[in-house]
């Protein structure tokens, strides 16, 4: 019951903040958003597939929806609004690109997989022990590489910009993406869904609070009206 609850709250609440990121780039069209925004619709999708999987029981496509966005796409998508902000259009047009090419592949390659295993009803299988090594793969580049461009992102930023404001982002999307990443650490005190489905709800809330931080720009002065000087006739 508790996986059902927090993996709902996890769904609404990346519901929400891909919603509000994608208004952001309505607004301004600022690619990095509407990278931000996609990342979160994938978080609110495996979320919701572990919902799902945790309150009816765990089939093949249940599962592919859940490792292909919750394992394989949203941390690149997650890294690529880092290279939109830290690196400009140019360089992030070629790496969308690229990306989504290999997002189909990826895509692709997965939903045809068999699954070498039966899957357990009612508990979280891990890729390792369904999966034939090629989806596997395609998940560890992907979490692994599209981390590292945050973390990196999230240094270079500290590194180059004096912008306070562009540092604590960063640093809080990373901080988000590690914490995404850890349910592994909670496995030895709660069952594999308590893990995931918690640290999905404190992962997607950190990663938006940096987006947020990122796309407030501080309100500029309001400028002082002056008086014009009386002239004696």
């Amino acid at each position: 019951m508790v996986e059902v609850v927090t993996a709902a709250i996890a769904t609404l609440i990346g519901v929400a903040f891909s919603l509000s990121t994608f208004e952001r780039w309505l607004d301004k069209k600022r690619k990095h958003e509407l990278a931000w925004a996609t990342s979160l619709l994938m978080f609110a999708i495996a979320a919701f597939a572990l919902a799902l999987g945790a309150q009816m029981g765990w089939n093949p496509l249940l599962f592919k929806i859940f490792y292909l966005f919750g394992a394989i796409l949203n941390v690149p998508f997650l890294a690529l609004g880092t290279v939109y902000l830290q690196w400009g259009e140019k360089v992030g047009n070629k790496v969308a690109s690229a990306l989504m090419l290999s997002s189909c592949f990826a895509a692709g390659i997965l939903l045809a997989a068999p699954i070498t295993h039966a899957l357990p009803v009612h508990q979280l299988a891990q890729g390792s022990k369904v999966f034939s090594a090629l989806p596997r793969i395609f998940a560890g580049v992907g979490s692994g590489v599209g981390a590292m461009v945050v973390f990196g992102g999230a240094i270079y930023s500290f590194m180059r910009t004096r912008t306070t404001r562009f540092r604590i982002s960063n640093a809080l999307i990373a901080i988000g993406t590690a914490i995404t990443g850890a349910s592994g650490l909670l496995n030895s005190v709660f069952n594999a869904m308590t893990a995931f489905s918690i640290t999905l709800v404190i992962g997607i809330t950190v990663i938006y609070f940096g987006f947020v931080v990122a796309t407030s720009a501080p309100k500029a002065p309001q400028p002082q009206l002056q008086t014009a000087p009386s002239q004696a006739g």
